[in-house]
């Protein structure tokens, strides 16, 4: 009876301690903003399955993953055995759960065999920090307690293995001595333990009770420095996958706030009028932690600090100060630092400090790609680029603070319809020589073609990129695709804008994008520009513009499919090329296997770079970074890029977007490999093998 008094005591102990802490952690929420609606539940059930469960993104590193994943699978099977401790403490009884016959047997087991599987796993790890210089556990944000808690815990975790190892044995020792029957079975005991012949039963029983007081005060007080340590995820991994983003990656949330603000704007009726009279508006963007959605918030409580976000990010590899795990423990410190005096004096306290500048510069902010390489590689699922893109919207939208170059972009858009000064006049010299419906002509004779074909920026005023919608133009002529543009009523689709921060204008672009598509009742769109694609698909619909939204690849792909587009006699069957993968086509939308397709159509020789696919590195251009200056760092991204193309020795690169075609250009005369190495569109490719 006295011990039962005692872990019921230690027991009200550590749940009271546990639930104080958690409450005080969980009363800074109500201080943050709303995210998205929870819903789809049979959908993040199967998300949670896969990820948190089947441990998938852990297993992007195979090997250091699979010890990860045992250390996980470990846990689930022991918390059983750890529930069955519980009762038997408060009810006096042995190995309560025994009535379950087979099942606690196959618990026992796999309990005694993951124990030791985990102390192993355990001792890597800790070797791994301790003699290792592993280069993702470094860092600006990783300080000395970052380290030593990670020690502490993984201690913890080893203690944890140690005693109930020592207890497991314990127990089957002590019943072989005593000629007691044994409840369960125990693998690994069963074989230590003739190498304790001799070993008393009185003995065995104070190893057993040692052991098993020790192992679950370890578990109480473990489950309260867990809320204070990096490893607080091991409570709120499960929880934030099953809460994860279910839209693609590349898709960024809609401002609802500046919504109202546009469809004010754009109302004829309602242009001239008086803001409605409800008080002051909410900031727009993210400047302090009360800013942060209750996601961006749980994401940060959620962080394990692994590193696996900061080790792909192309501007932390290239030197710059971006650090996406620095961001995530940004917020968590910051929420720490002013939640209790929110909660003391109200939401609109002020310390005079902020998120932005006091803890995150906007240095580091500019660096970011929007790449996506972070969110893919989170074994949680943390989308770091929606609060890094939050936090440009208030200094845009709040401050007009960003880069020059940026301002300039903002203006063009707004003045001109593209990104740069160029007359929308302008916008089919791409199409000289080329015989290209255009979309009003066709509705003057009362003609509807199948698709509009998205021409994009680039596509009408790069130099460059000019070459391959007139090649894509020319495949489609061939094919007799019904098929035309917008000609000079094309403009910007806002994608630069929006990724720059630039909430306000990016709306008013694809309202008035998404009405001129409506008045031509235009239900299917090519694109040749990942970003359009990206835009028109993912982003468009929660303003009302629902498309039909095929890139150009995925078109020329199901032609060679259905055999209507057939490439017998290509000239370049024996040449070696190299694939980059557009982060907007890739990580922001799953579309892999399409140009891969279309290229295997054409050459036998197809070579993958070290880093492809959804490990593929960003050339450097994305989140509006083309059309400013980087900052500064030990290289420029399409530099690092273009190395990795260069490495695997294939003349010809192929790309597949008009930002990556211009790095990678860049790259290769940085390289003075220009005249040696070609950089391709597959649409180019393909024309070119057809003879067009």
């Amino acid at each position: 009876m006295t011990k039962q008094i005692i872990f019921a005591v230690a027991l009200l102990i550590t749940f009271g301690v546990f639930f104080y802490t958690i409450k005080r952690l969980f009363s800074f929420f109500r201080f943050t903003r709303p995210a998205f609606p929870v819903s789809d539940f049979v959908k993040r059930f199967g998300i949670m399955m896969e990820v948190a469960f089947g441990q998938t993104k852990i297993f992007r590193r195979p090997v250091i993953g699979f010890f990860h994943a045992l250390v996980f699978w470990g846990f689930c099977v022991i918390l059983l055995g750890s529930i069955e401790m519980v009762i038997d403490g408060l009810a006096g009884t042995e190995k309560a759960l025994r009535f379950l016959g087979p099942v606690h047997d196959v618990i026992m087991a796999s309990g005694d065999i993951f124990a030791v599987i985990v102390a192993i796993a355990i001792i890597i790890f800790l070797a791994r920090r301790l003699f290792f210089h592993i280069k993702r556990f470094e860092g600006i944000e990783m300080k000395e307690r970052s380290h030593r808690d990670a020690n502490i815990s993984l201690s913890l975790i080893l203690l944890l293995m140690l005693s109930l190892i020592s207890m497991n044995l314990g127990y089957v020792g002590f019943k072989e001595s005593a000629g007691e029957e044994i409840e369960g079975v125990y693998p690994f005991s069963g074989i230590l333990l003739p190498a304790f012949a001799g070993v008393s039963a009185e003995s065995w029983k104070l190893v057993l009770e040692f052991s098993w007081w020790t192992h679950i005060l370890t578990i109480f007080f473990f489950a309260n420095y867990l809320p204070y340590s990096k490893h607080f995820h091991v409570f709120m991994s499960i929880p934030n996958v099953f809460l994860s983003r279910l839209g693609p990656l590349g898709k960024l949330e809609n401002m609802e706030s500046i919504a109202k603000e546009v469809r004010l704007m754009m109302n004829p009726e309602t242009a001239f009028t008086s803001a409605p009279a409800e008080g002051p508006p909410e900031r727009f963007g993210v400047k302090d932690a009360e800013d942060a959605t209750w996601k961006n918030y749980f994401d940060s409580l959620s962080c394990t600090e692994c590193g696996r976000c900061t080790s792909v990010c192309p501007a932390n590899l290239t030197g710059k100060k971006l650090s996406p795990r620095k961001v995530m423990m940004d917020l968590r410190a910051r929420m720490k630092e002013k939640g209790p005096l929110m909660v003391k004096n109200g939401r609109d306290y002020s310390d005079n400090r902020s998120l932005l500048r006091d803890y995150i510069s906007e240095e580091e902010l500019w660096a970011c790609t929007t790449c996506n390489a972070c969110a893919q590689e989170c074994p949680i699922n943390i989308n770091h680029p929606s609060l890094i893109v939050d936090m440009r919207r208030y200094l845009v939208l709040e401050e007009a603070s960003a880069p020059g170059e940026l301002k300039a972009v903002f203006n063009n858009i707004e003045n001109n319809g593209a990104p740069w000064q160029y007359s929308a006049d302008d916008r089919m010299n791409w199409a000289k020589d080329i015989q290209v419906p255009v979309m009003s002509e066709l509705a003057s004779k009362g003609e509807k073609p199948e698709y509009l074909f998205w021409v994009g920026c680039a596509g009408a005023f790069d130099d460059r990129y000019k070459k391959v919608v007139r090649a894509f133009a020319r495949i489609l002529n061939h094919l007799k695709v019904s098929y035309a543009v917008l000609g000079r009523e094309e403009t910007c689709t806002g994608d630069p804008a929006r990724r720059a921060g630039n909430e306000m204008l990016f709306q008013m672009q694809a309202i008035q994008v998404i009405a001129t598509l409506k008045n031509y009742d235009v239900k299917k769109i090519i694109t040749t520009c990942p970003h359009c694609f990206n835009t028109f698909k993912n982003e468009y619909p929660e303003l009302g513009g629902e498309f039909e939204v095929t890139g150009y690849l995925q078109l020329i792909s199901l032609f060679i499919g259905e055999g209507k587009l057939v490439i017998s006699n290509s000239t370049m069957k024996d040449t070696v090329v190299t694939y980059h993968d557009p982060c907007y086509l890739g990580r922001a939308n799953n579309i892999y296997d399409e140009p891969r397709l279309v290229l295997n159509s054409l050459s036998e020789n197809v070579t993958e770079m070290e880093r492809n696919k959804s490990f593929a590195l960003c050339c450097g251009a994305g989140g509006a970074q083309m059309f400013k200056e980087a900052e500064k760092g030990s290289k420029e991204v399409f530099i690092e890029r273009t190395e990795d193309a260069l490495k695997t020795g294939a003349p010809v690169i192929a790309t597949a977007c008009p930002f990556c075609m211009t790095m990678i250009t860049d790259g290769l005369k940085y390289k003075n490999k220009e005249e040696g190495v070609k950089n391709m569109d597959i649409a180019e490719l393909v024309a070119q093998a057809m003879g067009l």
